[in-house]
């Protein structure tokens, strides 16, 4: 059974006449099959989607990337990947559901796959916790981000959360710290990393996981520092001005985009990616080739680089502030002379004790 958002109403009314005509055994005696209508009916539908979908509030958007129908990571780990092999624990606690970790392989290429779940029903969702990671969860995600790293694997990872579980165990065995931890690893490491908002991208939650070299977004997905609902509470005490809060925290593709937050969209299906899975497969696997062919001819040292740069770029040019020419220290390649002053600093011990040694050898032999 589908389930239809309260601002697809007429397009429920339609699908549901549609499958009447569609199967005639369902009504009073038989009847034959009228394709003229069918074929009108489903160009109308598609009319009324399109309609309906180009000009979608920014709360509307909220509750599309919130459908439950909407595919989710496991989806897309067992579509889009393959010989994934899965594994758990963060070698400090226990297991996080809520997140789904492993390697595998992309057009024959390993990867590491970090994947917030949050289930299709409510047993599932019980059990992955709505895809609300705890401390462990993210520990997990470290300890597998810096074994990808040493042997130099990318890493792609799936947003999808409401943001961090706020329970009073998680924060007892350091939630912050966690999720501090792990924007810290994403941050420091040196293999390609791709981050893809396909559902929700709630607060430190998702920025744990989405501090990477390429931030994708689903057309419909969201991404912001807290929920509509949290920030109408806190603004205008009223979680009923959830359109207000929505459209002034810029949390939609479009919006996020334009400020040059995340880095491209992902184009979904006409009425979102829950109606048509295949396609919506088909452009993220699209998505995940081209950005990673990106980092093909690029060093360890200009991965790192090109991460810091993005980050730092923020805001610089186009915000909610005046605007700003970004630096022109923001280069993509260090000159030599960076290079040099980095090596040494580096290296700067052995190279001063290198340099008392040959000292002493002169001072030895001038005696």
């Amino acid at each position: 059974m589908k389930n239809y958002l309260n601002f697809e109403t007429e397009i429920k009314n339609l699908e549901l006449e549609l499958d009447k005509l569609k199967d005639p055994y369902n009504q009073e005696g038989l009847s034959e099959v009228d394709t003229t209508k069918i074929s009108n009916l489903q160009n109308e539908i598609d009319s009324r989607l399109k309609n309906i979908y180009s000009n979608l509030n920014s709360w509307q958007t909220t509750l599309v990337a919130r459908h439950e129908d909407r595919p989710k990571a496991k989806y897309f780990i067992d579509n889009i990947f393959e010989d994934f092999i899965s594994l758990s624990g963060d070698r400090f606690y226990g297991e996080d559901k809520s997140v789904i970790c492993g390697f595998a392989k992309f057009e024959k290429k390993s990867v590491l796959i970090i994947g917030q779940e949050k289930g299709e029903d409510l047993e599932t969702r019980i059990e992955r916790n709505f895809g609300m990671m705890r401390p462990e969860g993210y520990r997990k995600s470290i300890r597998l981000m810096k074994l990808a790293n040493k042997f130099k694997i990318p890493i792609i990872s799936f947003i999808d959360t409401p943001g961090a579980y706020p329970g009073v165990g998680a924060e007892e065995r350091g939630q912050a710290e966690a999720i501090a931890k792990s924007i810290e690893c994403c941050m420091e490491l040196t293999v390609p990393t791709i981050s893809i908002i396909i559902g929700e991208g709630g607060s430190g939650g998702a920025i744990a996981l989405a501090s990477s070299n390429k931030v994708l977004m689903l057309e419909n997905a969201i991404y912001s520092v807290i929920s509509p609902e949290g920030c109408a509470t806190i603004l205008w005490r009223d979680p009923k001005k959830t359109l207000e809060a929505s459209e002034a925290m810029k949390l939609s593709s479009k919006d996020l985009y334009d400020l040059k937050i995340i880095d491209d969209i992902i184009s979904e299906p006409l009425g979102g990616a829950h109606r048509d899975k295949d396609l919506i497969i088909d452009n993220v696997r699209n998505a995940i080739r081209k950005n990673l062919d990106f980092f093909i001819n690029m060093d360890k040292e200009e991965i790192l680089l090109q991460r810091k740069n993005k980050f730092l770029s923020i805001g610089r040019d186009r915000g909610f502030a005046s605007k700003n020419k970004i630096s022109d220290s923001l280069l993509m390649k260090t000159s030599l002379v960076d290079k040099f002053i980095n090596k040494f600093l580096k290296n700067k011990n052995y190279i001063l004790a290198s340099l008392i040694i040959l000292i002493l050898l002169i001072f030895l032999y001038l005696l």
